[in-house]
């Protein structure tokens, strides 16, 4: 069974109920859910070896956060218990026109306030065959993108390969930051995935004859940004999801794999969303799965993208589903009838 070692920070999601606006009514449901963390439920449920990395709080929100990972089999020892928050967000669920909302209140929570010095990453990565991360661990401070560095360097020294999902979230830190920080992080990094913002917004590298607000995706652009990206790192496989939006619940989502040689497109899924959140962090999940599955490049685009789209129809960050229903998907059953 593969280990795969996935690190970042893991927060506290506070939503209304269905539809409702902020304080629309006076309840909020909590969640947890995160980037990595979410890769490494989905990893879990699908039979890997899922170890989660972070830093959490010794008291009762903290250890609900470890519960949440532990319910789906992730392997929480390597976690650091210490500071004094979980970092929160909260989340307004959008609809026809009107787009969701997504509010940090992560200052001075215990990750990002972690210090070199609480990880061990050598004993961390002992029988790893996979280190994965994001652009919104490092865009939390200038200590996260020196652990971050040094986690990639110990995973490079074991031979463990690395994928990273670039993920720029404006709200955590400037274009100009996010380029220094992932121009130095990306030289370890073997699987790079990115979307149609994320290459433009963190490297200045965008698909020509696009509009991603107006439902116009040009596909053959994004040969062009896969090269790029391919050619200045030296990255082994370049990931782009493609998203055409049509409205907060409508999305037309395929995706494209770059390995080197051959450019492989998925089929296209038209979604009616529940929770498009942790959406891009299923399709990493499956892509990794697939790729450690020893499935050629068709056949892992065509994993990763069905394992997302049926992520867009599960409420919270984690995806809830089995090898087994991702594959009836990517093998054409999408029909949604039910199974009796």
């Amino acid at each position: 069974m593969a280990r795969v070692i996935t690190f970042g920070e893991i927060m506290l999601r506070l939503a209304p109920n269905g539809y409702y606006r902020f304080f629309q009514d006076d309840q909020l449901q909590a969640t947890f859910g995160g980037g990595e963390a979410n890769v490494s439920v989905s990893l879990a449920n699908f039979g890997m070896d899922s170890v989660y990395v972070t830093k959490l709080p010794d008291h009762a929100i903290g250890q609900a956060a470890v519960d949440s990972l532990r319910y789906f089999g992730v392997d929480t020892s390597k976690i650091v218990r210490g500071g004094d928050r979980v970092g929160i967000y909260f989340l307004e669920k959008g609809a026809s026109q009107r787009g969701s909302v997504c509010i940090y209140d992560r200052a001075h929570s215990a990750i990002q306030e972690a210090s070199p010095s609480d990880f061990d990453w050598d004993a961390i990565f002992e029988g790893a065959d996979w280190f994965h991360f994001t652009g919104i661990t490092p865009a939390l401070g200038k200590n996260l993108v020196e652990i971050c560095k040094q986690a990639c360097e110990a995973a490079k020294a074991r031979g463990v390969r690395i994928s990273c999902d670039l993920n720029y979230r404006g709200k955590l830190w400037t274009r100009a930051e996010a380029r220094e920080a992932m121009t130095e992080l990306c030289k370890y990094v073997d699987v790079c995935i990115s979307n149609e913002e994320d290459a433009k917004d963190v490297f200045g590298i965008e698909a020509e004859n696009t509009d991603i607000y107006g439902g116009k995706l040009n596909k053959d652009g994004y040969k062009s940004v896969a090269k790029q990206l391919a050619d200045k790192f030296g990255f082994e496989k370049v990931a782009i999801t493609l998203r055409s939006s049509i409205s907060a619940n409508d999305n037309d989502w395929a995706a494209m794999l770059y390995d080197g040689e051959n450019y492989c497109f998925s089929k296209e899924y038209h979604l009616h969303i529940v929770d498009r959140v942790g959406g891009g962090d299923s399709f990493g999940a499956g892509l990794i799965y697939a790729l450690l599955s020893g499935k050629d490049s068709q056949s892992a685009i065509e994993f990763a993208v069905a394992a997302s789209a049926l992520k867009h129809s599960i409420e919270g960050d984690f995806n809830r589903v089995s090898v087994k229903e991702v594959e009836k998907l990517a093998g054409g059953d999408g029909s949604g009838r039910v199974q009796r």
